[in-house]
Parts: C-alpha cells; structure tokens; sequence
C-alpha cells in the first residue's frame, strides 16, 4: 500500500512540473468532478448500504483519463475520495487513500497510453469539442482499448494489495485463485464492461459539449441505482459470513434441481455436513475466530465441488451440498474427500499474526441419494440428516450414507437403525 502511495505522489509531483495549467482543462476538470460528486451525493441520499461495493465512479475517471492530461486523473480520485470520507466514514481513510492512489495510477496508466496512441493534435481536438469521436472509429477502439488498461491496472493493483494484507501464515498447498478470482471473476468482467461503457459515453459527450453533462448525469445515476438492486439482490442470497447460499436461496436452487432431475430422469444427491464440536471453538477462542473457521471449511468445501453444484449454509455450523449427476459412490466418494480435507485443515487462533495455537477442527457428513433414500427435497434431507447423526454417535470425524430397510420412510422413527458407513 505504502509503494502503490509513493508511486502515486511521485507521478503527481512529476506532472506537476511538466503540465502547464490552460482554463479549458481546468474546466473540463472541474466539470467532471462535479458531476462525480453528485453522483456520489445522489447514491448516499437515496440510501445505498455498506454491502454494496461497486460503483459507477468510473464513467469519470475515463474522461478525465481519455480527454486531460495525466495530472488530472491522478488528482480526481483524491478530490472524490475527500468528499466520500467526509460524508460517509464507513471505510477507514488508509483504505480510501489506497484506493484513491490505486484509482489516480490506472487513470494515469491510460491517459498516457491514450496520448502515446492517438496523435497530439488528434487529442487537442477531442479536449476542445471535436467530434472525432463520432467520425473516426479508430478513435473509439482506442479509447476502449484505453479503458480496459484502466480497469486491468486498477483491478491488479487492489487485487495484490487485497492478497498481501493476508496474514502470512505458512500454508500446506498453494493457494489457487485469489488474485485470479478478483481479476476474472464473471460478474467482476461484467460489472467493469459496464462502467467502460458508461465510461466511454461520457466521454463522447463531454467531447461535444460540456453541457452534455447535465444530459448524461441522469442516466448515470439511474445505471448506479440499478447495479446497486443487483448487488442488494445478491446480497440477500447469500450468507454474510462464508458467502455461500443462505438456507432459503439454497432451497430454491434444490428445489430446481430436484424438479429438473426428477423430470430428466437423472441421478442426484445431497451432502449435509456439520462441524464436530463446534461450540468448543467459539468458547475457546471467541466467535471472531469460529467466524473464520467456518470461511476456512467453505474455501475447502467449494474447492472440492464443482461449479455446478448447489453449495449453501444450512445455518449454524451447518453445511449443505445438492450434487447434481452424481450417485451414491459418486457422492460418497466427494463426502469422503471433503471430510479429509477438513481434517488436515489449521486456522490461526491469531489471525493477524497467523503464528501460535493452530485450531483443528473435523467434520461429519451425510449423505441421501434422490430415488433411493427418498423421492422429493424434503425427504433428502431427512434422510441426510438421519445419516449425519448415525456419524455423529459412531464418533464424529466421519461419513455415512443413508440407507433405510425396504417399506420404511426416511421420515419415519424406525429408521435410525439403518444407515452404511461410506467405504
């Protein structure tokens, strides 16, 4: 964070002694960042929540970026962050100075490939009102072109600065996918062709007129406000503290996936997963650390499953998995597995530090297959559950496959006495 900030300051300092100040980019400049700022201010007073972490800031930072020099963009992320901090403190101001400097070098990184791009005087027509935008498509690839630099420099940066600031404990295998995730992540690739675009439109109006601004305000706004439904949608599937389903999203998506293999006539089956002793880690080492625990399970529960699969948060230090296509060896097989990972698994009782008491914690799994232990959603899961507590009492730390005698309903009493243990 302290090398991105110090980049940053240097690059100011150097624009600073090169650019000379002219009153059309000043109020270009300025024009920009006063839209920026009501855009803001509109989101807050129309009450946009903690949770929602994207925004639309980007349909000016690109034409700052594309149509002034790179002083400016490297300057508006700190104005905008100001103003942002000072009316909602939510974020801790080393974070909104990080990313301000993080913002200011992708903007600078594009406002120099731009100039490097398009000829000087190509550019001296754009930032006086051309419409070279509109009749030179070569313009406007390079302007895209120049906008992915941006969103790509931005999102590397944050994303190794996100990786870093984890703590530094030793691990046993590699780590897959952070920095990969945050980078190509779908909805993340989606969301940043938004704001390009967003961007890009913007930027052709302000080469018209400034005016235009006041046209192009509103639709921005509104764009903002319907990314932040989508992001609030999302949020209310998903459960805060692992980021998997929640129970009712869970059972939606089950309720699809049992109709669609029942209607296909294809094979499914369904994990119940629970965390052995549990409540001796959130007396021993305070909920905090339970909390990170279970992020620990979740990360090693959706490496062992595929993307297809209906991951979710029973509740608790429950977990529930619908295995679409898969069979009882199949799912015991994946159940068996999971449970090995979790065992080799050791989170740090002190996070920050990631050295000390290493917490180890097992799971107990079972496991119902659609068709043989029973015929709808409801009853999957009572035979799940019933294999779950047959692990629990043969000493946790274990699988066990539903498996009931003939005649006899999962939901019935008389079926506790008959479950496999997973070979």
């Amino acid at each position: 964070m302290l090398a991105v900030l110090a980049c940053d300051l240097a690059l100011i300092g150097w624009e600073l002694a090169v650019t000379p100040p002219r009153a059309a980019d000043l109020l270009l400049f300025g024009a920009l960042l006063a839209a920026a700022v009501i855009c803001t201010e509109a989101m807050r007073r129309l009450g946009q929540p903690s949770g929602v972490s994207r925004d639309l800031l980007s349909a000016w930072w690109l034409p700052i970026a594309l149509l002034l020099p790179p002083l400016y963009a490297l300057l508006a992320p700190f104005a905008v962050g100001a103003v942002l901090y000072a009316r909602a403190r939510r974020t801790p101001a080393y974070r909104r100075v990080f990313s301000s400097a993080a913002l200011g070098l992708a903007g600078a990184a594009t406002s120099a490939t731009f100039h490097l791009a398009i000829a000087h005087a190509t550019f001296a027509t754009l930032s006086t009102g051309g419409q070279d935008w509109l009749t030179r498509p070569p313009v406007v690839l390079t302007a895209v072109a120049c906008a992915v630099v941006f969103a790509v420099v931005n999102s590397f940066t944050t994303a190794v600065a996100a990786h870093l600031a984890g703590p530094g404990e030793p691990v046993k295998k590699p780590v897959k996918k952070p920095v990969k995730k945050m980078l190509w992540d779908r909805e993340t690739l989606l969301l940043g062709l938004t704001e390009i675009c967003a961007g890009i439109l913007v930027a052709v109006t302000c080469a018209l007129s400034y005016l235009f601004l006041l046209v192009a305000l509103p639709p921005v706004i509104l764009l903002q406000r319907s990314l932040m439904h989508q992001q609030l949608a999302a949020a209310a599937r998903t459960d805060p503290k692992t980021g998997l389903l929640n129970a009712a999203a869970w059972q939606r998506e089950a309720d699809a996936g049992v109709a669609r293999a029942q209607r296909t006539n294809s094979q499914l089956a369904l994990l119940l997963v629970d965390v052995d002793h549990f409540k001796r880690v959130n007396d021993g080492h305070g909920h905090l650390i339970g909390d990170e625990v279970l992020r620990a399970l979740t990360t090693e529960l959706r490496q062992q499953v595929r993307e297809s699969d209906v991951v979710g948060r029973f509740g608790g230090e429950e977990f529930i998995v619908l295995l679409p296509g898969t069979d009882a060896d199949g799912a015991g097989s994946i159940a068996e597995r999971l449970r090995a990972s979790a065992a080799n698994l050791s989170v740090a009782a002190d996070p920050k530090t990631g050295t000390g008491t290493r917490i180890r914690v097992t799971v107990s799994i079972g496991v119902a297959v659609l068709g043989q232990h029973g015929n709808d959603l409801f009853e999957l899961l009572a035979a799940a559950d019933m294999a779950l507590y047959k692990a629990k009492a043969a000493g946790r730390d274990q699988v066990r496959v539903y498996a009931h005698a003939a005649g006899k309903d999962p939901t019935s009493e008389q079926a506790d006495d008959a479950t496999d243990a997973c070979p």
